[in-house]
Formats: C-alpha cells, sequence, structure tokens
C-alpha cells in the first residue's frame, strides 16, 4: 500500500508547542478547532496550503518539548497522512502510534517543500517522485504496525478482545 501527496517542509526540534502553540490551550477540548492552528507558529500558512494526504517532512527531533498528547490528534484530524523526520522525541513517537498516525524515521534531508513523493510503509521506501530518488528506511516492528492498521491503540485492543471472546 502506498501514499501519495505534497511535503510540507519543516527543519529540527519542532516541539510540541510549534505543533500546537499554547495560546490555543482552551480549544483542547475540541480537537477540530485546535486542528485549524497545527503548525501556525512553524508555517502560519500551513493550514492553507496542507490538502488531506499531505506529509509533514522534518528534520531531527520532531515533537520534542512537553509531552501534549493533543499534538499528534491534530496533525491526524488535520488531514495529514503521515510525519516523515529524521528522528522523533520518545514520548511523540508512542503518542502518535498511539492514535494511529504513522511516523516514519528516515533520511529527511534532500525533500523540499512541494516536492510529491509516494510513501509505501509495507516496503519500507519513500520515492521522491519530483526530484526522482528513494530512500528506505527501517520498518515498524510488527506489533507497532498492527496497532498503526488498527488506526489507534484504542481500536487494537477492541479488535484483540472482539477477536479473543
Amino acid at each position: 500500500m502506498a501514499w501519495r501527496g505534497k511535503v510540507h517542509r519543516f527543519g529540527d526540534n519542532i516541539s510540541t508547542d510549534l505543533i500546537i502553540p499554547g495560546r490555543y490551550f482552551h480549544l483542547r477540548g475540541n480537537l477540530s478547532e485546535l486542528a485549524k492552528h497545527v503548525m501556525e507558529d512553524a508555517d502560519p500558512e500551513f493550514v492553507k496550503k496542507m490538502r488531506k494526504g499531505d506529509f509533514i517532512v522534518a528534520g531531527e527531533n520532531f515533537g520534542c518539548g512537553s509531552s501534549r498528547e493533543h499534538a499528534p490528534w491534530v496533525i491526524k484530524i488535520a488531514g495529514v497522512r503521515a510525519v516523515l523526520a529524521k528522528s522523533f522525541a520518545r514520548i511523540f513517537f508512542r503518542n502518535a502510534i498511539n492514535i494511529g498516525l504513522p511516523l516514519i524515521e528516515c533520511d529527511t534531508e534532500n525533500f523540499k517543500e512541494g516536492d510529491e513523493i509516494e510513501v509505501d510503509i509495507e516496503k519500507g521506501e519513500v520515492r521522491n517522485i519530483s526530484r526522482g530518488f528513494k530512500v528506505t528506511f527501517t520498518q515498524l516492528p510488527p506489533f507497532l504496525r498492527e496497532i498503526l492498521n488498527a488506526g489507534g491503540l484504542k481500536e487494537y485492543i477492541r479488535r484483540k478482545k472482539d477477536f479473543e471472546g
């Protein structure tokens, strides 16, 4: 299964404060409203430019800072298909997997804003259609892929419970 979309490029150390600015903390009970402000402090035009199925591509340490579990939620609700980065903050990584937001750790150095890419999570590769190159990544362990495929940890547990009776 391959996903295709455009790159929205960010640098290193994109914190949860940049993902969801603190001034919108009062919206945390309304994630759809909060998602209208995702990445606003890193790129004020992001929500206007982004289309459902596009990708965030960043450098190192994406999701660092405070442990705002709303951060991966608003990325997903905004329609981002996956986040590709050189590395992720540990808590952000697990929160994203738990809600079913795919994170791909790979070399993102040569991806540019607006590039069209195709991500094949099963093959472990990202093809840059615009620039004509491919990067590979280490696939997630099977149990984490099962959680993602289920749509998140809650649905994964529900399915396991239903399956096991």
